[in-house]
């Protein structure tokens, strides 16, 4: 099978200027097909802000009302998509801005309401792998916001790293997978504290030990709990860790079965 790589970039790293253009600098470098997964919470919480529209979050999870819907659409489908599109246009990568509406690439489902209500929140049910593969094999670069669409076509704010777990299953039934989380550290920490205590390799044992020893908390939990269902259905390999991730022989994490 043809080699894929499927990136996703965590807002904080969009917002630094410097490092964002050395990670799509070492993105636009990667060999073969790929794909750019992103967010941009926090550019849209400040916009918001500007606007007038109260920003509601529960345990770190946005309540994503109408007008938040719209400020969401802006921002990661306008401002920061064709921001990533024109640069790496501009490096000679031939890119496209997309979301789940575009050719029904992610459907999802507005999230249940059971102890709260989310809003417009998109629980992903189906990836469009035959058309995202129909555009990697003419050659484009797949640039996806965190936004995806029900049948009925209505836009749903959708978690970025999802969206990236999901796209590496889909493809990996045609394609050897390999997803790469990146963000402003350096892998998963040992040590909160000590940006260089990276954790070089975690197993889903050693995954359930650090969970219980409350060394992996917050945000980290589900995103590895995403990594460890993608490696079952067949994603090929896992890394975590800053922009420099992308490149061989440096330090960050790697998710093993």
């Amino acid at each position: 099978m043809k080699p894929l790589k499927v990136v996703k970039i965590g807002g904080k790293l969009i917002e630094d200027t410097a490092k964002f253009d050395e990670f799509l600098e070492d993105f636009k470098n990667l060999e073969g097909h790929k794909i750019l997964v992103h967010g941009g919470g926090n550019m849209a919480t400040q916009i918001s802000e500007k606007l007038g529209y109260e920003t509601k979050m529960v345990d770190g999870r946005r309540i994503t009302d109408e007008d938040t819907v719209k400020v969401i659409t802006m921002v990661y489908g306008g401002l920061i998509n064709k921001n990533i599109v024109a640069k790496l246009q501009s490096m000679d990568t031939n890119a496209i801005g997309l979301c789940g509406a575009d050719g029904q690439s992610i459907l999802s489902v507005k999230r249940p309401v059971k102890n709260i209500d989310y809003g417009f929140v998109g629980d992903i049910e189906k990836v469009n792998a035959d058309f995202i593969g129909a555009l990697l094999d003419d050659g484009v670069v797949p640039v996806f916001s965190a936004i995806s669409c029900t049948k009925d076509g209505v836009l749903l704010n959708t978690n970025a790293d999802s969206i990236a777990s999901e796209i590496a299953r889909a493809m990996s039934k045609s394609y050897e997978t390999e997803l790469y989380y990146c963000f402003e550290k350096q892998g998963v920490l040992a040590d909160a504290s000590d940006d260089e205590s990276v954790i070089k390799e975690i197993d889903f044992l050693q995954y359930k030990t650090l969970v219980e020893k409350q060394v992996i908390t917050d945000g980290m939990l589900p995103k590895l709990q995403n990594c460890f269902e993608a490696l079952e259905q067949g994603v090929h390999k896992i890394h975590l860790g800053n922009h420099q991730s992308l490149k061989e022989h440096t330090t960050h994490t790697k998710i093993i079965q």
